[in-house]
Parts: C-alpha cells; sequence; structure tokens
C-alpha cells in the first residue's frame, strides 16, 4: 500500500512539473511564435498557451512601439559644412512571423540602416533647408526606412531630428545676420512711420494754413503742456516769419532815419528839398 501511494505521489509530481513546462503565458501587448520541431506552426495569442515540452518552442514577440534614439552622426551638407545630427525613430511589429524569422535582431537592424539612412538624405540637403525643412527631412527618412523594413514585418511609425550641432564659426556668423536681418527691420519700420508723420504733418498744416487761430490753439497747448513740469524757463510765443519781417522793417525804418540828415546837409544852399531851383 505504501509503495503504492508512493508511486501515485511521483507521478502526480511528473505531471505537475510536466503541466507546468507545457504552459506559456503570452502578455496582452504580445503574440507568440510557436515553433515545432524547427518549423513555424501557429500564431499565439495573449493568454495562457500549452505547448509540447522539448519539441515545441514559443518566442514572445512584442507588439509596443519602440523608441529608439540615432546616435548623433557626422554630416557634411550639400553646400559643404560640417554638423552634427542626432534623431530619433519610433517603430513597432507589424508580423510577428516575419519579425522572428526575416531578420536576428530587429533593433539593432533598424539602429544601424537608420544611421545609414540618416547621413544619406540630410547630407542631400544645404544647411538652410535642413533648419527649415526639417518635417520634409523626417518623411523622406521615413519613407526610406518603411520601404526597406516592410519585409521584416515592421513599420516606422515616427522619425524626428531632433539635434542638430553647429561649428561655432557657423553659430557666430548666423548670429551676424540675424542681428543685420533685425536692424534693416528696424530701419524700415522706422522709415515707414517717418513717411507717415510726414503725411500727418503735411494735414496738420493744411488745416493750420486754411484755419490760423489753430496755430494759436496749438502754441498754447504747447505752453501748457511745458508747464506741467516746474521750471524756470520763460517761453515767449510768436509767429517765427512775422517776426523776422517785422525785424528787417525795423532796421530799413532806422537806416532811412540815420541817412536823411546827412543828405539834407550836402545839397547846395540853393536848392530845395524836392530837388527846384530858386529864382535868381
Amino acid at each position: 500500500m505504501a509503495a503504492l501511494m508512493i508511486a501515485v505521489v511521483t507521478v502526480a509530481c511528473v505531471a505537475l512539473v510536466v503541466g507546468l513546462f507545457s504552459l506559456r503565458l503570452v502578455q496582452q501587448y504580445q503574440l507568440g511564435v510557436q515553433f515545432r520541431l524547427g518549423k513555424v506552426i501557429a500564431v499565439r495569442q495573449p493568454g495562457l498557451r500549452p505547448i509540447i515540452p522539448v519539441v515545441d518552442q514559443l518566442r514572445h514577440v512584442s507588439l509596443r512601439i519602440v523608441t529608439m534614439p540615432i546616435q548623433s552622426q557626422g554630416i557634411i551638407t550639400r553646400d559643404n559644412v560640417s554638423i552634427g545630427v542626432a534623431a530619433v525613430a519610433y517603430f513597432r511589429v507589424v508580423d510577428a512571423v516575419k519579425s522572428v524569422v526575416a531578420i536576428e535582431d530587429v533593433a539593432a537592424a533598424i539602429q544601424q540602416i537608420a544611421q545609414t539612412t540618416l547621413r544619406k538624405v540630410v547630407g542631400q540637403h544645404t544647411l538652410d533647408e535642413i533648419l527649415t525643412e526639417t518635417d520634409k527631412i523626417n518623411q523622406n527618412i521615413r519613407g526610406i526606412l518603411d520601404v526597406i523594413t516592410e519585409d521584416w514585418g515592421v513599420v516606422v511609425t515616427l522619425v524626428e531630428l531632433k539635434d542638430i550641432q553647429l561649428p561655432e564659426a557657423m553659430k557666430r556668423a548666423m548670429a551676424k545676420q540675424a542681428e543685420a536681418e533685425r536692424e534693416k527691420r528696424a530701419k524700415i519700420i522706422a522709415a515707414e512711420g517717418e513717411a507717415l508723420a510726414a503725411d500727418q504733418l503735411a494735414a496738420a498744416s493744411d488745416v493750420m494754413m486754411a484755419h490760423p487761430i489753430a496755430l494759436q490753439l496749438r502754441t498754447l497747448q504747447t505752453l501748457v503742456e511745458l508747464g506741467v513740469d516746474k521750471n524756470t524757463t520763460v517761453i515767449f510765443p510768436a509767429p517765427l516769419m512775422n517776426t523776422i519781417d517785422d525785424v528787417i522793417g525795423f532796421l530799413d525804418h532806422e537806416a532811412t532815419a540815420a541817412r536823411g540828415p546827412t543828405s539834407r546837409a550836402d545839397t547846395p544852399s540853393g536848392a530845395v528839398a524836392n530837388g527846384e531851383r530858386s529864382p535868381r
């Protein structure tokens, strides 16, 4: 009886061990590729899946999106500028069987092909195009990678340039260019402001010529503005041209008055002021 119990317990233990080795757990984000004697026989969905120990093998394939950084690559642009460009690629497996059978290491293969494609595509553009047309370059790199990785059961979902390293001399040159561009825009804006101000001043002068009292009102307004702050400045408002005319007239009058007595003294005694001769 004891021997029978030992045999039953032994068989149960062996069955338990075999059962444990016969079950494989496939996670929700995975697919299982089942090999039997080295040949693919099925793709297993997530859950607890049985296999035949020793005979079967189950390879787990993740379906999640993988983020792969592409280390900085030294690239010479089309206009002969040496730069360093780093990027990041996102890909995911869409065919579990191809990703296991067609290639040994999907991640390593995509890493290498992404580096070479990055150098090839970026080297075909000028520096200005690289800095301003990054979306176009990203699409070109992604398109090339999609064609290559299609046979591997992988889809590249996104490629982004994340860092562009420029030489120090190029950075200084670009800074000078940006500064010059800002100065040009500032001068253009200032010139446009002067033109608008000139138009407004011309319109204001026309109004003042039509309404002379407006000039006096503007003069009084100026005096009010100057009198806001406490100061000792004394201002005598007067129309400038009228003042100059009055000064010139005063000087002419004084000069005429100064010449009057001298001319009468030089006149002959027999002559009168109106130039007539006295009768003899």
